[in-house]
């Protein structure tokens, strides 16, 4: 019998049961959003200007999603949909002009930019939410407009409030473009959630009404009040998206964003004990309403606010929140843009952010957090990215689980081997077989162990790579030269529900290492990984051809 199969064996007789368990630790948790908003409009994050070559684009794109990679995110919400407007090929509204420079100009033929989003964050990982403005037309009020714009097609949609043009939010046919705008996404790209952020009405500005009188007397619904009208409203559209997406694709999450407050409890003895503007009353966004009759999958309220904030202190909206879940996913929103701020000593503080997350950990009714946003950790933030990646979020983490889309466990991947050679360790596998619901994998985490540590399922420090994608091969080439290492393989369905694992297989690594500085390469041009090849960036041939840098995305180990 080779001596790969004997030790397999000999490992498998020291396997505990837990190997099949999976709970979390508050210090390293095994399921956790880790996601960082990718704002698109005026250029905030990317792309950094308009009109940059599709090279530039990507090179851009795979640099930022490599950062937060680095830091341990493992979600984007990234804005495809600005001001009714497309990041994307399949739409019915006009390319963004934040994309070439001028509205409806389309980029190279070719080229997608959600759809390369979508597969660069699944290569490594993370899950990809298209982050949409639902009502938001115009940002001021002299913007050139291309004529397939939906203010030019159908001015009769829209109020103009603070020299802005916005959706009446009150009208059905508006509703219903809304919808089928999102839809087109959702039937058109592999998106993993579709994510509103805090822009439904207005937010108040001193002098400035909204104009819909005229949409309520035509579209009451019954309500004699207007205010709790436009609230009908919103929930009209979030209910029917809720039902839309998930008729269409079960795994799809539909998240929202709102304002940190639904209500203060001076409004209300159910609201929270903070005295600021709220969703209810100054949006016409009953947020938590949304959350109780179950039409999100998760609520991200965005609590942009310091423990010490006398208004609005962290702890108190987070406890608040914690408390107003009804069973569905909480993420935190939380302001990297503030830190160093100088209007409130509090961000200059450098433990704000991690004490933050320390204090979200501390609650079981919590899930994670989304970070707004992307350039600020390459800026004013990089101190908190450190202690993300140097800690906090040190080690990977899956999304979690979300029981009520998708309970059913995929099974385990089939033939599972490891194999030594001048490279490093070679690990296949075959994909498993359908599950119950007919699902059988859309990614795979591989686990290593070093001989003698304890082999379990249960510590993320283990994870050697998480990938969402349907990869059935991985070279580990960042092993030590005659070194035991075992391993184990698990399957992810595409609501993130792990398998048990195969496995595991052990191996002794080569005695001459490949050079390390070989890795996965992307193909740029095709929007693909030329293959799988392991864990680091560099330069190298494949296929005997030498790969460079310049002409190529190169990955970092995942």
């Amino acid at each position: 019998m080779p001596k790969n199969k004997i030790y397999a064996i000999l490992i498998a007789l020291f396997i505990s049961t837990p190997i099949l368990a999976q709970t979390t630790s508050k210090i390293n948790p095994k399921r956790e959003f880790r996601g960082i908003w990718v704002a698109t409009v005026t250029n905030i994050d990317w792309p950094s200007r308009a009109g940059l070559s599709v090279d530039q684009q990507k090179q851009e794109l795979i640099a930022l999603l490599e950062y937060h990679k680095g830091n341990g995110m493992n979600a984007v919400v990234l804005q495809v949909r600005p001001a009714a407007d497309a990041f994307y090929a399949k739409s019915r509204e006009p390319w963004s002009k934040w994309l070439m420079g001028k509205q409806g100009l389309a980029p190279a033929a070719g080229y997608d930019p959600l759809e390369f989003a979508i597969k660069e964050s699944h290569f490594r990982g993370m899950e990809l939410h298209a982050w949409f403005n639902p009502y938001r037309a115009t940002m001021s009020a002299n913007e050139v407009l291309s004529p397939d714009h939906m203010t030019r097609k159908k001015p009769e949609w829209f109020f103009t409030y603070a020299g802005k043009k916005q959706f009446d939010p009150g009208k059905p046919e508006v509703r219903e473009h809304i919808v089928q705008v999102i839809l087109d996404v959702v039937k058109g790209y592999d998106v993993d959630g579709i994510h509103f952020d805090d822009y439904f009405y207005p937010y108040p500005v001193a002098g400035q009404r909204i104009n819909d009188e005229q949409t309520f007397d035509q579209y009451r619904n019954g309500y004699t009040n207007i205010n709790d009208w436009r609230r009908n409203n919103v929930d009209l559209l979030i209910k029917e998206l809720s039902d839309s997406i998930h008729h269409y694709k079960k795994h799809v999450k539909f998240g929202i964003s709102p304002f940190g407050i639904w209500k203060n409890n001076f409004e209300d003895a159910e609201g929270s004990e903070t005295k600021g503007m709220s969703n209810y009353s100054a949006l016409f966004a009953d947020s938590r309403k949304w959350v109780k009759e179950g039409w999100v999958d998760y609520i991200n309220p965005q609590i942009y606010f310091s423990f010490t904030r006398k208004a609005a202190p962290f702890g108190t909206l987070v406890d608040w929140w914690s408390n107003n879940t009804y069973g569905r996913h909480l993420y935190i929103g939380q302001a990297a843009y503030l830190v160093n701020q100088k209007a409130e000593a509090a961000w200059r503080l450098p433990e704000q952010i991690p004490d933050q997350i320390r204090y979200i950990r501390d609650n079981n009714r919590v899930q994670g957090s989304v970070f707004f946003s992307s350039k600020s950790f390459s800026t004013i933030a990089r101190a908190a990215g450190d202690s993300l990646r140097l800690s906090l979020y040190k080690y990977p983490a899956l999304p979690p689980q979300m029981p009520w889309l998708d309970d059913v466990v995929p099974n385990a991947p089939r033939n599972f081997s490891a194999t030594a050679n001048p490279t490093g360790v070679q690990l296949k596998w075959e994909a498993p077989t359908a599950a119950g619901d007919g699902e059988t994998a859309s990614g795979y985490v591989i686990y290593r162990f070093e001989e003698g540590e304890p082999i379990s399922i249960l510590d993320p420090k283990n994870i050697l790579k998480i990938s969402f994608e349907d990869y059935t091969m991985f070279l580990d080439t960042e092993v030590e030269k005659n070194k035991r290492y075992n391993y184990l393989v698990t399957a992810l369905d595409r609501l993130k529900n792990e398998s048990d694992p195969s496995g595991p297989v052990g191996v002794e690594a080569p005695a001459s290492n490949f050079d390390k500085d070989v890795l996965s390469v992307h193909d740029i041009q095709n929007d693909k990984p030329k293959t799988d090849l392991g864990n680091g960036p560099g330069k190298r041939s494949i296929n005997g051809t030498e790969v460079r840098a310049e002409e190529v995305g190169v990955e970092k180990g995942l």
